[in-house]
C-alpha cells in the first residue's frame, strides 16, 4: 500500500475527527480509509487513533506521527512541485475557500479557466465565510471579502475592490418612502449581514464620511439570503456590485441614494505562508493576480 497516501489519509482523519468525513473529503470509500489506517498502525507497531461510535482521537503515538506526517508530506510535495515546475508540468490538488455567492457566480469561472490551462491540477472549492482556520481546514488559498482584514497571521494579497449598492425592490418602495439621505435608512427595515456589519452600522465614503446604525427583521451571514429577502420586498439591503448588478439591470432591484457611495469591500486572496508553497498553488496565485489586472466590470483595480 502507498505509504505516502496512508500518511495523507491519516492526516485527514485526524483533521476531520472522523473516518466517514475524511473519506468524503478525499473522495474515497470508507473501507479504503480504514485499510490505510490499519496498514499505517501495523507498520508503526502502535495504535494511532482511539475510536468510538461518535469520534476519533489521536493517541500519544498518533500525535507524533501526525507532526512527522505533515512535515514529510510538505517536504515531498515541495520537492515534487519544484521538479515539475522545472519542466512546466504542475499537477496535484488545491483547496480554495470562498464566500458562497462569490464562489458560485465568479470564482468558479476563474477556476474553470485555470484548469483549462493546467489540466493536471484538481481544484476543490469550499465554503469559507471569512472565519475558517486556513490550516485547520487544509486550505491552500482562500478568498476573503471584507472592508478590512484583521487576522495578521495570514499573508493577504489584495486583488480588487468591489463597490457596493444600497438596494430595495419596487414592491418595498411602493409601501415605504424612498430614503432621501443616509440617516433616513435608520427609519427603514434594513437587512443586516452579520459578518460584514455585525454591529448594524453601514458606512459611506465622502468628505466627511458618513455612517448610520440600521435595524431590521432579518439578519444573516449569507449574502444571497439577504438578497433574496430584498427581492421579496422584505427590506433594504447593501451588497457588492457582483451580487446585484444583474437584478438592477432587470429592474428587480433599484439603487437607493445614488449620490452616496457605500464603503467598498476588498477582495483578497489569503494563505498561510509563501514558504515551501507548492508550484501548483503558486500558479493559481499568479493566475488570480493576472485576472485582477483586468478586473470584471463590477470591480475596481486595487
Amino acid at each position: 500500500m502507498d505509504k505516502l497516501q496512508s500518511l495523507r489519509v491519516f492526516c485527514e482523519v485526524a483533521r476531520c475527527g472522523s473516518f466517514v468525513r475524511a473519506a468524503m473529503q478525499m473522495s474515497l470509500p470508507k473501507s479504503t480509509v480504514t485499510k490505510h489506517i490499519a496498514a499505517l498502525e501495523r507498520d508503526m507497531g502502535a495504535q494511532l487513533l482511539k475510536r468510538n461510535s461518535k469520534q476519533v482521537a489521536l493517541t500519544e503515538a498518533g500525535e507524533r506521527v501526525l507532526q512527522g506526517s505533515r512535515d514529510m508530506i510538505q517536504s515531498y510535495e515541495a520537492m515534487e512541485s519544484a521538479v515539475r515546475d522545472a519542466v512546466q508540468l504542475p499537477r496535484g490538488a488545491i483547496r480554495v475557500g470562498t464566500p458562497p455567492s462569490f464562489g458560485a457566480h465568479h470564482l468558479v469561472q476563474v477556476i474553470a479557466s485555470f484548469t483549462q490551462r493546467y489540466p493536471d491540477i484538481e481544484v476543490t472549492i469550499v465554503h469559507d465565510d471569512g472565519r475558517s482556520d486556513i490550516l485547520a481546514e487544509a486550505l491552500d488559498l482562500s478568498i476573503r471579502i471584507a472592508h478590512s482584514l484583521k487576522d495578521a497571521s495570514y499573508v493577504a494579497l489584495p486583488l480588487m475592490l468591489a463597490p457596493q449598492f444600497v438596494v430595495a425592490s419596487p414592491q418595498y418602495l411602493k409601501k415605504h418612502r424612498r430614503p432621501a439621505c443616509v440617516q433616513d435608512l435608520a427609519q427603514h427595515n434594513c437587512l443586516i449581514h452579520t459578518i460584514k456589519s455585525h454591529s448594524g452600522i453601514w458606512r459611506f465614503e465622502g468628505s466627511p464620511p458618513q455612517e448610520v446604525r440600521v435595524r431590521g427583521t432579518i439578519r444573516s451571514n449569507l449574502g444571497d439570503a439577504l438578497k433574496h429577502a430584498a427581492l421579496d420586498g422584505a427590506g433594504i439591503s447593501i451588497h457588492p456590485t457582483y451580487m446585484v448588478s444583474d437584478e438592477i439591470a432587470q429592474g428587480l432591484l433599484e439603487v437607493l441614494l445614488p449620490n452616496e457611495v457605500p464603503q467598498a469591500v476588498e477582495i483578497n486572496v489569503v494563505f498561510s505562508t509563501r514558504r515551501n508553497m507548492p508550484a501548483r498553488v503558486r500558479h493559481l496565485l499568479e493566475f488570480l493576480k493576472e485576472w485582477a489586472r483586468q478586473p470584471p466590470p463590477w470591480a475596481v483595480k486595487k
